[in-house]
């Protein structure tokens, strides 16, 4: 399974993302788009989005800490 996060160090939502992924043992890349203008781009191109965070589970796009969502993209 690929996990992508893109986030940004001052964002309580990506906080809360992280925190969640390592409660469940969840292993994930993260991508700072503040540091990295490519990431920044290819977060942009994949969600619509220039809001942290967004989360690429294997090619299906969460914007947010949407939790039931992530719940359902990591059956």
């Amino acid at each position: 399974m690929s996990i992508r996060l893109y986030s940004t160090p001052s964002c309580s939502y990506c906080r809360l993302v992280k925190d969640w992924f390592r409660a469940r043992n969840v292993k994930f890349d993260e991508y700072n788009v503040t540091a990295d203008q490519r990431k920044a781009e290819e977060m942009v191109c994949k969600s619509g989005q220039s809001g942290v965070p967004v989360i690429d589970v294997n090619g299906r796009i969460i914007i947010g800490f949407n939790q039931p969502e992530l719940e359902r993209a990591l059956r």
